[in-house]
């Protein structure tokens, strides 16, 4: 497949209108995390493209989310080496932000909610196939889609079956949007953790009787500075405590307290040690009872040899079709800090632009282009050698 690159690119540009019109399509259809019932017209919409494409759909229904849906080719080889490409059609956007947030192009931005994060990425899967189809290019890795509708609120339903799909393939391309800019490929993301600290006290008087009294909300800031004293900048740990609430009245010594606490690692050792530091902690009274729950929900994509031997062929990919690729990490987390436990992952290779989750939210067009070439390009390669 040497030297396809120019040719990918030109037939992409060739069906750049059409692009434009499937992720109109994708955009006018809202789908976000929290109406479940709202997805299943967008992940119709994703069926019938693959469909086209010759491939098998199947859908996995969920339980509070959307669902799943998984495609893969209708012929396929006996032991033929996988290839796992993840994406999302869930959005943070409710229905009817449209009226205040169109689908619009201008030029070569487009703008509406979610065509940078991330159906602008799923646009780019549908004609990286099509594009390989239209040429009659075929690779010997095959392709397996999965595309969830609850990642944006932690594909808590979907994560089982990203992880049997991961182990059993050679690689993974996750279709979320690039970084910053220059579209930096996100070889790295922070782990991420949640947690909840609940405090329980006794509850007097605090004018009649105070001294029979303990304080949860008084414990509870105990708590919060000992949390806080586990943030470590230089090493990439954040530790967040973003909401507090407790108590009963002003004249009341507070029963009860609680902190949600947002916790961000580099590396698995720190989720490690974090996650023991968290749950070591002692009320300061005999009195006080604590109640921590939670814990690291992603782990962290890590710069690990196969993750970078991956982000090397993509580079030299890049240079085919006159991409100098630049990489980052991302402080949030995706499908990828999963995937990247079992094997390969790429992350990032969606759409360049910005406002992800924010009302200037839009993708460059020509840019985005480019990035499906090398998408294709990628889905062509030989399986890595295991590293």
């Amino acid at each position: 497949m040497d030297g396809a690159g120019p040719e990918i690119l030109d037939c992409l540009h060739g069906q750049r209108d059409a692009m434009v019109g499937f992720l109109e399509q994708l955009t006018v259809s809202e789908s976000p995390s929290s109406d479940p019932q709202s997805q299943q017209a967008m992940r119709a919409l994703l069926a019938t493209a693959f469909h086209s494409l010759d491939y098998k759909t199947l859908d996995l229904l969920g339980h509070k989310s959307g669902g799943q849906l998984y495609a893969r080719p209708a012929e396929r080889a006996r032991g033929q080496s996988r290839q796992l490409i993840i994406g999302h059609f869930d959005t943070v956007w409710p229905v009817g932000t449209l009226k205040n947030m169109p689908f619009e192009v201008r030029g070569n931005l487009v703008n509406g909610p979610g065509v940078f994060d991330m159906k602008g990425g799923l646009v780019q899967l549908v004609f990286a196939l099509r594009a390989l189809k239209s040429l009659s290019l075929t690779g010997t890795v095959m392709p397996v889609i999965f595309l969830n509708s609850d990642e944006e609120i932690g594909s808590r339903e979907s994560t089982r079956y990203i992880s049997r799909l991961a182990q059993l393939a050679n690689r993974v391309f996750v279709l979320e949007p690039s970084l910053g800019p220059a579209g930096a490929i996100k070889t790295a993301r922070k782990g991420v953790g949640r947690y909840t600290v609940s405090v329980k006290g006794r509850a007097a008087h605090a004018g009649l009787d105070p001294e029979q009294g303990v304080s949860a909300i008084l414990e509870l800031s105990f708590v919060i500075q000992k949390l806080f004293a586990l943030n470590d900048p230089e090493n990439g740990v954040t530790v967040n405590v973003g909401t507090i609430d407790g108590g009963l009245r002003p004249n009341v010594i507070a029963p009860t307290s609680r902190a949600v606490i947002d916790v961000r690692v580099a590396a698995q050792a720190d989720a490690e040690r974090i996650d023991a530091a968290i749950r070591a902690i002692e009320p300061t009274k005999s009195e006080i009872a604590l109640e921590i729950e939670g814990g690291i929900g992603r782990p962290a994509l890590e710069p690990t040899p196969r993750n970078r031997a991956l982000w090397r062929h993509a580079q030299t990919l890049g240079r085919e079709i006159g991409l100098e690729l630049s990489e980052g990490r991302a402080g949030g987390g995706s499908d990828g800090n999963t995937t990247s436990l079992y094997t390969a992952t790429l992350d990032g290779l969606g759409p360049v632009g910005d406002g992800a989750h924010a009302h200037h939210e839009h993708l460059d067009l020509n840019k985005t282009i480019e990035r499906t070439a090398l998408l294709a390009l990628l889905l062509l390669s030989p399986p890595l050698e295991k590293a």
